[in-house]
């Protein structure tokens, strides 16, 4: 069997036929995925903050996204 060789210098044990095999099968899932039967909970961003900081050649960058989670029916169980 053909090891393949990531960039990090790694080796991944598993057949490029496989590998190909469960991309394919991701975009495929994702093609056919209903996402109205994903449990009827509505989702609305609110707020999205962005702070970017430079310090020479280093970026510190920092983003808090704020959410608001509506359940449909009488669910009960909480969100998170």
């Amino acid at each position: 069997m053909k090891m393949i060789h990531m960039t990090d210098g790694s080796e991944n044990k598993k057949p490029l036929m496989r590998a190909l095999g469960e991309f394919v099968g991701h975009i495929w899932s994702g093609i056919t995925h209903d996402p109205a039967k994903d449990g009827g909970r509505d989702r609305m961003v609110v707020d999205k903050e962005v702070r970017e900081e430079r310090r020479g050649k280093t970026v510190l960058r920092e983003t808090v996204v704020r959410e608001i989670e509506i359940a449909d029916g009488d669910d009960e169980e909480s969100p998170v």
